[in-house]
């Protein structure tokens, strides 16, 4: 891990998924959901949130891993909102 990495914990909110990852701190929040949407073959018709628990703050979409967001070892956890058509 350099220091333009960070490593930390994603996990859903019912905590039936759980996963380390190690990304650059250019990567986005959107990045991340996507990601964790694809990995986990979640639905693709909910709105996802992506929260730090361990700094308690939301996190905004167009959000970069930077310091001040994320840190190593913090826990993320992925929210998800169904859309009402």
């Amino acid at each position: 891990m350099t220091e333009e990495e960070v490593t930390f914990m994603i996990r859903t909110a019912d905590k039936t998924k759980k996963a380390e990852f190690t990304l650059p701190r250019s990567s986005t929040v959107t990045d991340i959901i996507e990601a964790s949407k694809n990995n986990w073959s979640l639905p693709k018709d909910a709105e996802y949130r992506l929260v730090n628990v361990t700094k308690r703050k939301q996190l905004l979409p167009r959000d970069m891993l930077s310091e001040d967001k994320v840190s190593n070892k913090d826990e993320l956890e992925l929210l998800s909102f169904l859309s009402v058509c």
